[in-house]
């Protein structure tokens, strides 16, 4: 069809028949593309729809053409080739954000098409009859094209128009909802204050309860898919804030369906996202006050005429609510104005009544497994809440009801738990879940380091009690519980950590008992530090509770070390992981100014016999290397200036500060283990540490002067801030300031030189042991060779004959030449050889004895062991005899 035609005759004006055309023309149009809009052709008809609904005004009968154009923007849209969603993108998104902009036209029955096409994007059916040459654009299509022409925008400004049309508006928010589906449109939304727009008319009449889901549901797809600080921001205005409390409060008094329940904790959870932001003028509206009742009334009672007759029901919604209710006095605590609201509310009392156990045969509302999560859920608020309610928490016993739910909790009472919930993890079959909270509570109050609280835990044997429920836990240890295990342990050791700490008596309180259980710790097995289940935790916990609950008490101290215990922390200070060595050093300084710490030092052996000082040492260079301080490949200062100099000192410049500002060179003394290391060493006596090599006494060296070194850098900075300044000290303060800066670069080079003698005479001694070496080797090679020369004397005598008979003369000359000349008088002559042997190899030594007659021994193969034997009845020497039978012997004879 000829749509420039068409468009030529809508635009002519002045004709008397031409409404009549120009109406016939419109229809024939339609009537063309009833099975769908050619992409190539849409520019066009949406031109026409443009020109019938701006006659409208004054025509009222181009009403229904535009209408039935409409209509067809419903159906699919058509391309001849692949190309054409390319080639033709622009023209169509211009095309449908056309639509948002008729909205404009005061026609109900217009608007209410417009929204039911854009909502046929969603829902694309195939066209009704194919058409040669053409083909159905990709369904996903037109709703790309929706958010290129920004339709969503428009829709959302069309809602300013409808204010008291309820059924267009439904219309609206129906289209909204489907557009909000995609970020896109949400953003664009967001632009057009959607959110603040839609929130405001929450509570407008709307007898079929469309308006308020339709609502939330966009308020969702908002949330979700833009900007949530955005849409926070537009809510936290106090019109928003009226009109969700007054729907929630209807809901939460009137609500009776399934629905009417969902939509309420679909409000609840808006609202609390709003809380979120401090600026919200929740309390100021009241909206904060009424939450906080709906949250308490079941547990403490209320005369309040809003909650009079109004009980929770079991069903799932409901449980919903009261989970949501615990969620946003956690996020009001975090404001400091709705604390006095709090208190008014007695929110601590209505929490603390589920800290107790599961009271027998009593009727309730909720279910065990709802019950269960609800007593989990309100300590865990209780953890977040207490802490600023300290007065409440004192008021109300808060310590005794955690302490008596501990005991249970460690007690042997059967309870089956179901471990349903997300606080509930690790809990199925014991009460662990329960315990974890409970400690959680206790840590939170503890940390506080409030005295009053702190003192009423310590009187009623918290420390004692902690230790057992510590020792249980060994007991109960099983993989499957690992995890909730560790926290429970780590839990135990931060509280006493947190008890002990600063108090002498509360230390010996902790005593023996509670050394024990850290020592059990500090054997754990190293391979399970990277199991990732809590072992890092649960020892950092432990070192902690070292430091704070042994250190400075010395009855413990001293049970520590009888018990290993430094033995331990120089095993895990030698795993070389850098997460625990900073604390590890920490505590080791502590612990050496006991006098019998040294002794335990010295004496522990690592691997490959590493003594603790070479530790040390190891540490040091390791460090410096991170540091990136420089030294040359013997471990010698290169910079005798800046012999401490990390590269992080080196890139930063030096910069004026004020007198109570830390430079760098002091801040580096915190940052890294090179002054513990010091101060360990110090202790321990430079002069006296066994097991160390030549690399480790140069870098001993450093060591020994580290705070001299220190002293010097923090000098040489204050000259450079001076000269920075421009200042000028007096000549006296300059020529001392020169001089200590002179000092300091003299005591470095004075260390150079010392690591210098270190590693010549070093040097020297290697070459000795080299020569030592060569030495032990040559003598070994001239063994070998008389060895050699010895084998082949002996084959040569093997297979000569002359040899052998020269290597016999040899013999005997030698034999002869070695006796005396004379022979002694009364002397008894031995020979040396056997006569008639006939041997190539010298004789051995064989001497025949013949002072003793062989018949008194029994010739030279009788059996002389006398353990078997008997006593012949005549006397003399023992001889051979046979085997005599006696009385009280078994019939046998005795081998002989």
């Amino acid at each position: 069809m000829d749509l420039n035609r068409v468009i030529k005759l809508l635009e002519e004006t002045g004709k008397d028949d031409l409404e009549e055309k120009q109406l016939k023309s419109v229809k024939k149009m339609v009537q063309c593309y009833q099975n769908g809009l050619p992409l190539r052709d849409l520019a066009q008809i949406f031109k026409i729809l443009n020109l019938c609904a701006g006659k409208i005004k004054k025509l009222p009968h181009f009403i229904e053409p535009a209408y039935n154009i409409l209509k067809l923007c419903g159906l699919p849209f058509l391309k001849m080739k692949v190309s054409d969603e390319i080639t033709y993108a622009e023209d169509t998104a211009n095309s449908i954000a056309l639509l948002g902009d008729l909205m404009i036209i005061p026609s109900s029955e217009l608007r209410i098409q417009i929204c039911k096409c854009i909502i046929d994007f969603y829902h694309a059916e195939p066209p009704k009859k194919h058409i040669t040459g053409y083909q159905q654009a990709s369904s996903s299509y037109k709703i790309k094209m929706a958010e290129v022409g920004g339709l969503a925008k428009t829709m959302v400004q069309s809602l300013v128009l409808l204010e008291n049309q309820l059924v267009e508006k439904l219309w609206v928010l129906k289209t909204l909802q489907h557009l909000s589906a995609s970020e896109a449109n949400c953003t664009l939304m967001v632009k057009a204050q959607a959110a603040s727009g839609i929130c405001a008319h929450l509570n407008d009449p709307d007898p079929s309860g469309q308006l308020l889901f339709r609502s939330s549901e966009i308020l969702w797809n908002l949330l979700e898919k833009s900007s949530k600080e955005e849409i926070i921001q537009q809510l936290s205005n106090l019109e928003c804030l009226l009109a969700l409390k007054k729907v929630f409060k209807n809901l939460f008094t009137r609500g009776l369906s399934h629905y009417d329940r969902q939509l309420r904790n679909d409000i609840l959870v808006i609202t609390t996202i709003i809380s979120r932001n401090p600026g919200a003028p929740m309390t100021e509206c009241g909206f904060t006050r009424d939450l906080i009742l709906f949250a308490t009334f079941n547990e403490v009672k209320s005369q309040n005429p809003l909650v009079k007759g109004l009980k929770f029901s079991n069903s799932y919604e409901d449980f919903e609510l009261k989970k949501l209710l615990f969620n946003i006095i956690v996020t009001f605590c975090k404001d400091l104005s709705t604390i006095q609201l709090l208190i008014d509310g007695k929110v601590i009392l209505a929490l603390f009544t589920y800290v107790k156990k599961p009271e027998k045969h009593k009727i309730v509302e909720w279910s065990a497994a709802q019950y269960e999560e609800l007593q989990l859920h309100a300590i865990a608020t209780l953890s977040s809440v207490a802490p600023f309610l300290i007065d409440e928490y004192m008021l109300y016993q808060g310590n005794a009801r955690v302490l008596a739910f501990l005991e249970w909790c460690d007690s042997e009472d059967f309870f089956f738990s179901h471990g349903n919930s997300f606080h509930g993890t690790g809990g199925r079959g014991n009460k662990f879940a329960q315990m974890r909270y409970s400690l959680r509570l206790l840590r939170a109050m503890v940390h506080l380091e409030h005295e009053t609280i702190n003192k009423d835990l310590c009187e009623k044997r918290a420390i004692q009690q902690l230790i057992g429920i510590f020792k249980n836990t060994i007991s109960k240890y099983n993989d499957k519980d690992e995890a909730i295990l560790l926290e429970i342990q780590s839990d135990i050791l931060l509280i006493l950590s947190g008890l002990c700490e600063h108090h002498i008596p509360r230390k010996e309180t902790f005593g023996t008992e509670g050394v024990d259980i850290i020592l059990h710790v500090m054997k754990t097995d190293p391979k399970k530090l990277q199991s990732g289940l809590g072992y890092n935790v649960l020892l950092f916990s432990t070192l902690d509770s070292i430091w704070c609950c042994i250190l400075g008490c010395y009855p413990s101290e001293d049970y520590f070390l009888e018990k290993e215990g430094i033995f331990l922390l120089l095993d895990l200070m030698a795993l070389n992981q850098k997460k625990f060595c900073n604390l590890i050093l920490g505590i080791m300084v502590e612990f050496c100014d006991n006098p019998k710490t040294g002794a335990h030092v010295n004496a522990w052996r690592g691997k490959k016999d590493q003594t603790a000082a070479s530790l040390l040492i190891k540490l040091w260079r390791k460090e410096e290397k991170e540091l990136g301080v420089k030294r040359d490949k013997h471990g010698k200062i290169v910079d005798t200036k800046k012999p401490l100099f990390t590269s992080f000192q080196e890139e930063q410049k030096i910069t004026p500060l004020p007198a109570n500002c830390p430079t760098i060179a002091v801040m580096d003394v915190a940052e890294n283990i090179r002054a513990k290391i010091y101060a360990v060493l110090g202790k321990l006596d430079f002069e006296n540490l066994p097991g160390l090599s030549a690399e480790d006494f140069v870098t001993l060296c450093i060591i020994h002067r580290y705070l001299d070194f220190k002293i010097g850098e923090i000098w040489n900075e204050i000259y450079e801030e001076i000269k920075l300044e421009k200042l000028r000290p007096v000549t006296t303060d300059k020529k001392i300031l020169e001089s200590i800066i002179t000092a300091s670069e003299n005591i470095g080079k004075m260390t150079a030189s010392l690591q210098s003698e270190m590693i010549e005479s070093q040097a020297r001694q290697d070459v000795q042991n080299e020569q030592k070496v060569y030495t032990k080797v040559q003598a070994t090679h001239k063994q070998r060779e008389l060895a050699n020369k010895s084998w082949e004397n002996f084959l040569a005598r093997t297979s000569n004959v002359k040899t052998l008979k020269k290597a016999k003369r040899l013999q005997e000359n030698g034999i002869q030449s070695s006796r005396y000349s004379e022979r002694p008088p009364n002397a008894i002559f031995h020979r040396t050889d056997i006569k008639g042997l006939n041997t190539t190899v010298p004789s051995g030594g064989v001497v025949t004895v013949e002072s003793t007659p062989a018949r008194l021994v029994g010739g030279p193969l009788a059996d002389t062991d006398i353990a078997l034997k008997k006593l012949p009845i005549r006397g003399g020497a023992l001889q051979r005899v046979k085997a005599v039978k006696t009385v009280n012997e078994p019939e046998k004879s005795i081998p002989t």
